[in-house]
């Protein structure tokens, strides 16, 4: 079957960085109304502190994009695997990737999508690295999840990544998922490809998703947001010199600042509805408020949510990271709130 078309299944129904407590006061009245997030408990901080070691430890001695990509699968891969869900192997249109759903026989699952694509700095990340969070995604959203692995450089530069993913949410319409039933997400360099999709398919006049979900997106390559400093010493895990490498080996001499690029930059006007969060500490953080700032000021519905405390792609934790989950409930309600048709009480 063409791109791997499905069967009906509707028929079978189917680190140590931490702020004061007065910053997280601060910055935990960032998150949109409706969506309190409050300060970091001890608890939290505890947490944090443990996943900060485990990713040094990972990513001691990674320098090249190869190394980092390697050193990202280990540690993903001591990590538990997903339950309680159903996965088919799929090639959307050539781009490999898995559809999950909830195994739960009394949802309707065939209905509600979310295409997620992962971070990685455009250079690393899989299906496996966030198959976790992926599948919880499904459960508490009642919804399937596509899952795709794009290609990934140094040996694919842009704009590669971005074609997979508008070839995989146009194989999605193709496959009988309404526009409106869809939901686009990604994380880091996943949330700037997933902001860059839907832009391409807004340029080119086609149907739009119910929304957009970007997780600590790089939205400026060219790297000039004041956090990029502020944030330096707080944030372990990315920095401006690890921005600006991922720049010369995504664009080669590509403008950074080009809206094809680097969202940023972009006419937003007439984009879907877009849920954002972000850590309070992360050298991503102006990434994320300059983008809300700028999709308000051209008339998009944004949900701002900044988490004290958080480091990059904590919600990929939720083993160990109780507001890993927290923020993944908040991920899922606001999906629910924007697909036509909503999961069955």
């Amino acid at each position: 079957m063409k791109g791997g078309t499905l069967p009906n299944r509707r028929a079978s129904k189917r680190l140590g960085y931490l702020f004061p407590a007065i910053a997280a006061l601060l910055l935990s009245v960032s998150a949109a109304p409706g969506q309190e997030i409050g300060p970091q408990s001890e608890g939290s901080r505890v947490q944090v502190e443990k996943l900060l070691g485990l990713w040094k430890e990972h990513f001691a001695g990674a320098d090249s994009l190869q190394q980092r990509r390697t050193a990202f699968e280990r540690l993903m891969q001591t990590m538990p695997g997903p339950t309680r869900i159903q996965v088919r192997q799929v090639d959307a249109d050539g781009v490999d990737a898995e559809l999950m759903w909830p195994a739960r026989l009394h949802h309707p699952i065939g209905e509600r999508v979310i295409l997620f694509i992962h971070g990685g700095g455009f250079s690393g990340g899989s299906i496996r690295t966030h198959s976790l969070f992926a599948g919880s995604l499904a459960k508490a959203a009642s919804s399937d999840v596509l899952l795709i692995n794009y290609r990934l450089m140094p040996e694919h530069g842009y704009p590669a990544q971005i074609n997979d993913a508008l070839t995989a949410y146009r194989w999605l319409l193709d496959n009988g998922y309404r526009n409106d039933n869809v939901v686009v997400a990604g994380d880091g360099a996943g949330g700037n490809i997933a902001i860059e999709t839907v832009l391409r398919q807004m340029q080119a006049g086609k149907a739009l998703p119910a929304a957009v979900i970007a997780l600590s997106p790089i939205t400026d390559l060219a790297a000039t947001g004041g956090s990029m400093t502020s944030n330096a010493e707080n944030d372990p895990l990315v920095g401006k010199d690890w921005i600006e490498t991922l720049r010369k080996a995504y664009l080669g001499r590509k403008s950074p600042t080009d809206p094809q690029a680097s969202p940023l930059y972009a006419d937003l006007t007439g984009f879907p509805p877009l849920l954002l969060q972000v850590g309070s500490g992360e050298v991503l953080l102006d990434d994320t408020l300059r983008l809300a700032d700028k999709a308000r000021q051209a008339g998009v519905d944004v949900t701002t949510e900044v988490w004290p405390g958080m480091p990059h792609q904590w919600q990929l934790f939720p083993s160990l990271l109780d507001d890993a989950d927290r923020s993944s409930q908040n991920i899922a309600e606001f999906a629910i709130r924007h697909f036509a048709d909503k999961p069955q009480e």
